[in-house]
């Protein structure tokens, strides 16, 4: 594919994006208006979506790099320039599998920035350094210092149901991010990025000056791509895409749209397309899943395949107050917050009244890419085999093969782990779940969400069968609540051929039973 523009695909660098001529989406304005006030701030986005490229935006202005600037909003907004001592700190490089990686990781910083501020001798804990650094910085420029803290949450991530290690952890960073609140007279400004806000870290309790601007509309565009912006800036770099997809712009946009669209981090507020997946998408010039490939923490599996919680209730959206959703409280029980702050649910609707926030899938990169990563953790179906299953999943019910499908289907159920007892219910819904969204890629699926639905609704071009699964019943059951609920009811005008599909589950044999086609 020819290359029209040099686009920014994993750069983190604001200098090298500008002296290389990268396309840039200019965000400067929103910048500006935070840097103009020594407000302290905490900014939560999700992984791959422009935090680092953020922050060294932040470190490039306050050392006055004015030439960097050059023809971009601030421009026009700056007037002096002023340069100022900054200390920059990035987390995101190591792995955090001691208490020890984590002390040296920031010892090792300090140690940086000790060589070019000067040491005492006198400091020895990390706490007593990093106020030492922060001190003399200023007094040798005569300018407060600003800090930046680049992902500052990920050594508790790497380890969220470590309690012993996450303790430690805890409590060193608890005594270091301390100092930002004790020292704060010496400080111009105070800028921190994570993926989740901890509730029981100080940086959030002591140091309650910060302003979290995570889910404030003012800012709610300051990373990721508008709609807006990626026709302003990237009109070169769809048309072709569309014209290697063999589609047009308008095709091509509205694909992009449902592959990369939807997140909303404040309510009404234009939706944003994930960066990370737009520039690859223009780079090489297909529609693929490229966020997916990066990677799902391993910390969100772990607290997945731990909690109870049914992911039936994300198809419709699940609704609860911020609170629940916007900080992170260390409950097994409710992983909500972590799956919402990682970049898999986003902000759907807010009912003000109440007070009430409905989240869900933010595009369809990600409701089917989440549900084909969680397979292999609730079955014996690898990654690679899924997409295999689905597709013929698709092909017989397209058919008409029920009988094939059923068969199919217990191939995900052979999978279920003997020791679970009281779950065993749990885990049958889940992979139902999980597999009905999957087949939804390819064909109209309607899982049940709410009571008086059936367990679901799938439609092809010339069928629509309605499930009934019954985990403590028969299969007749099944069919007789089909028929007394009247689930076929709305679809009697339709024209395609109706087919009611009732199943049992053998509790024995951990799988699916006896099934009746009607």
């Amino acid at each position: 594919m020819e290359q029209i523009r040099k686009l920014p695909t994993g750069i983190q660098s604001f200098e090298v994006l500008r002296t290389s001529n990268l396309v840039y989406v200019d965000k400067t304005a929103l910048i500006y208006e935070l840097v103009s006030t020594p407000v302290p701030y905490f900014f939560s986005r999700p992984r791959r979506f422009g935090k680092s490229l953020l922050i060294s935006t932040f470190e490039a202005y306050f050392e006055g790099k004015k030439d960097l600037f050059k023809g971009l909003a601030i421009e026009k907004l700056e007037t002096k320039w002023e340069t100022y001592p900054v200390l920059h700190l990035d987390l995101n490089g190591e792995k955090y599998d001691t208490s020890e990686s984590l002390n040296d990781a920031l010892s090792l910083k300090l140690s940086q920035w000790e060589d070019q501020w000067g040491k005492d001798e006198r400091e020895r804990s990390l706490s007593q350094r990093f106020k030492g650094v922060i001190r003399r910085a200023c007094e040798q420029t005569g300018r407060r210092v600003v800090v930046l803290v680049d992902e500052y949450d990920k050594p508790l991530l790497e380890n969220i149901l470590n309690k012993e290690l996450s303790e430690d952890i805890r409590n060193t960073l608890k005594a270091f991010y301390g100092v930002l609140k004790n020292e704060s007279k010496y400080l111009r400004f105070l800028f921190l990025t994570g993926v989740t806000k901890f509730s029981q870290i100080s940086v959030f309790s002591d140091l309650n000056q910060l302003t979290d601007i995570s889910m404030e509309e003012e800012f709610s565009t300051l990373c990721g791509i508008t709609k807006e912006e990626l026709l302003r800036d990237f009109q070169p770099e769809i048309a072709a895409l569309a014209k290697k997809q063999r589609i047009s712009l308008d095709e091509a946009i509205d694909e992009m749209t449902r592959l990369y669209d939807g997140y909303h981090f404040a309510p009404d507020t234009p939706g944003m397309f994930n960066p990370f997946s737009v520039l690859n998408s223009l780079r090489f010039g297909k529609l693929e899943d490229y966020w997916f490939r990066t990677g799902t923490p391993s910390f969100l599996v772990d607290l997945l395949t731990e909690s109870d919680y049914d992911l039936r209730l994300l198809v419709d959206g699940v609704q609860m107050d911020s609170s629940d959703f916007s900080e992170y409280r260390a409950e097994k029980d409710n992983p909500i917050p972590l799956i919402y702050q990682s970049g898999y649910l986003t902000i759907h609707d807010y009912d003000r009244e109440f007070r009430l926030y409905t989240l869900g899938f933010p595009n369809d990169e990600v409701r089917y890419g989440f549900m084909k990563f969680l397979t292999p953790y609730y079955t014996k179906v690898g990654s690679g085999e899924t997409k295999s299953h689905i597709i013929n999943f698709t092909k017989e019910l397209r058919v008409g093969d029920v009988d094939s499908f059923l068969v199919r289907m217990k191939v995900f159920f052979s999978g279920i782990p003997y020791e679970l007892s009281d779950d065993t219910e749990r885990h049958y819904q889940a992979i139902f779940y999980v597999v009905l969204t999957l087949i939804g890629a390819f064909v109209q699926v309607e899982v049940r969400s709410a009571h008086g639905r059936a367990d679901a609704v799938v439609k092809t071009d010339k069928y629509i069968y309605v499930f009934e699964f019954k985990l403590n019943g028969t299969a007749e059951a099944a069919l007789q609540q089909i028929d007394s609920q009247e689930y076929l009811l709305p679809y009697t005008l339709d024209g395609r051929k109706l087919v009611k599909v009732g199943v049992s589950f053998d509790k024995e044999k951990r799988n699916l039973g006896r099934y009746l086609i009607g």
